[in-house]
């Protein structure tokens, strides 16, 4: 969950900042037809949902970390 948060995220945080250098993601320009306020949205809703993800995910370490106590729990059982 962490990596496709990350991922949201930073396509939300391209879409707003590759404009000013007069540049864009070419597979969603779509959102730009709808008008200003609701591309905003778009833009605006990949980052929060993105931070929302990576927030709410753990990370690998943490799995892992969690597999080898139960692999060690089940040595001993």
């Amino acid at each position: 969950m962490r990596k496709i948060g990350t991922y949201l995220a930073l396509i939300g945080i391209a879409l707003i900042v590759l404009p000013y250098f007069g540049l864009t993601l070419r597979f969603l320009d779509w959102i730009n037809n709808w008008g200003a306020t609701v591309a905003w949205a778009i833009k605006i809703g990949l980052i929060v949902v993105g931070a929302i993800l990576f927030f709410m995910g753990k990370s690998q370490s943490e799995d892992t970390e969690i597999e080898l106590l139960k692999e060690e729990k089940n040595r001993i059982v």
